[in-house]
């Protein structure tokens, strides 16, 4: 996504960049590749014009291999006064802990990344299948022939370190599962098969162990083959472990894709809840965990079980639900609330405002961080999920009918979360916060 300020620094706030606040990738029609620790953006081959700047992202595709424009728009949003603790607005130079401030630069990202594109620019061939023009989305689809595949690519990022701290391996290696092919079920697409890989500076039997039964946990959820993999031992370049995954999927029976590009006033959000915080913000939780002194063994004030376990449960996986629902005609919109909070929702379309008027209360781990880092809400919701993982948007006449089939298909806790309206961007009413859309 491209969002903020085009004018760079601005009351002493974090520089514009190019990327969703957490996970996502750069990706081009024939590739998609991964940058950093939990960075990057999502956007079609073409020519970046303007400067890029964080959280969103706004493009215009002329032709299937036309340049691409990054119109890159001021989000008021983002500059809204952070909260303190007793609900009074801070200013930039005392409010609490962002993203940005834990050490995610994303500028310098947004500046190796448009290199990246301009480099990599390329039209193949119509003999090797046609793109198909969804800019934005969370996974490349290419058509061969009469087949539509879908690739997506990501990492556990930083959660691997919390992992290492606490020798514990099985829900990463689950999370290598989740955070792609939920990506996939978010265009409608089928998973089909998973390639993984590892990076370390030594392999180790028993941490290799509990990556794979991770992995087949994750597996067996998505009904998803593992195809096979890469294990580079690197210890030149990194110190501990690095995990990471490529996934495809297809659409049977001539099912199309699930753009949002249907979605129109008065359809319905439905919202799925997450388990925890999946996989993202993870370099700004360790920051607070170490700044707060937190005891990784002892459960936080009103949890339960050691915190440590309570943050590294693993992503929770959605395909099995979305499948059931995707040949619905109904089914207009998806998305993976992964990195980058509510705003994910601006993915699907914007032309049209989600309004989040009924978002249940986040379970109290989310509030625990908020207060531990003085957290404004408007970072909250841009950096975590939360409480809801993943989110459907449908016809209103048939929100009954899709929450039936759901709840049979490993969603019975599926909820209302909000609404289609009139305008742009994402807006959570309840607390005043807004999100502006592309550009």
């Amino acid at each position: 996504m491209v969002t903020g300020s085009p004018d760079g620094l601005r009351d002493g706030l974090d520089p514009p960049v190019l990327g969703d606040p957490d996970l996502d990738r750069l990706q081009l029609p024939a590739y998609e590749g991964a940058s950093g620790e939990d960075q990057g953006g999502r956007i079609s081959t073409g020519t970046l014009i303007g400067r890029p700047s964080p959280g969103r992202r706004g493009h215009r595709r002329r032709d299937a291999v036309g340049s691409l424009e990054v119109a890159v728009r001021l989000s008021a949003a983002y500059f809204c006064p952070a909260r303190s603790p007793n609900g009074e607005a801070t200013t930039a130079r005392t409010a609490g802990w962002t993203y940005a401030r834990s050490g995610v630069n994303r500028s310098e990202v947004s500046a190796a990344l448009a290199q990246l594109v301009r480099s990599a620019r390329y039209a193949p061939p119509a003999s090797h299948g046609r793109p198909v023009d969804a800019p934005g989305h969370y996974a490349g689809m290419v058509r061969i022939g009469r087949e539509t595949i879908a690739v997506t690519t990501d990492t556990v990022g930083t959660k691997v370190l919390l992992a290492e701290e606490l020798g514990r391996w099985e829900e990463v290696g689950e999370d290598i599962v989740g955070v792609n092919v939920n990506d996939l079920a978010a265009v409608g697409a089928r998973t089909a098969g998973l390639v993984d890989v590892i990076l370390c500076a030594r392999p180790v039997g028993a941490q290799f162990r509990a990556l794979g039964r991770g992995l087949g946990r994750g597996l067996r959820a998505a009904e998803c083959a593992l195809l096979g993999g890469e294990t580079a031992v690197v210890p030149d370049i990194v110190h501990g472990t690095d995990l990471g995954g490529t996934a495809f999927g297809f659409f049977p029976d001539g099912r199309a894709p699930i753009t949002g590009a249907r979605i129109r006033i008065g359809d319905v959000l439905l919202g799925i809840p997450s388990h925890g915080l999946h996989a993202n913000g993870f370099t700004l939780v360790r920051r607070l965990l170490r700044q707060g002194s937190v005891n990784l063994a002892r459960p936080r004030p009103g949890g339960r079980g050691p915190v440590g376990r309570e943050l590294l449960r693993p992503t929770r996986i959605y395909t099995r639900a979305v499948e059931s629902i995707a040949d619905d005609p109904a089914v207009v919109g998806l998305a993976h609330m992964s990195g980058g909070g509510v705003r994910n929702l601006v993915r699907l379309r914007n032309e049209v405002a989600f309004v989040l008027d009924r978002w249940p209360a986040p379970p109290s781990l989310f509030g625990w961080l908020q207060e531990l880092g003085r957290i404004s809400d408007q970072e909250m919701f841009q950096t975590f999920n939360m409480g809801v993982g993943f989110v459907v948007v449908v016809r209103r006449s048939r929100v009954a009918s899709i929450r039936r089939t759901l709840a049979r298909h490993g969603a019975p806790d599926v909820t209302e979360i909000g609404r289609v309206g009139r305008g742009s961007g994402v807006e959570v009413p309840a607390l005043g916060l807004r999100y502006e859309g592309y550009g």
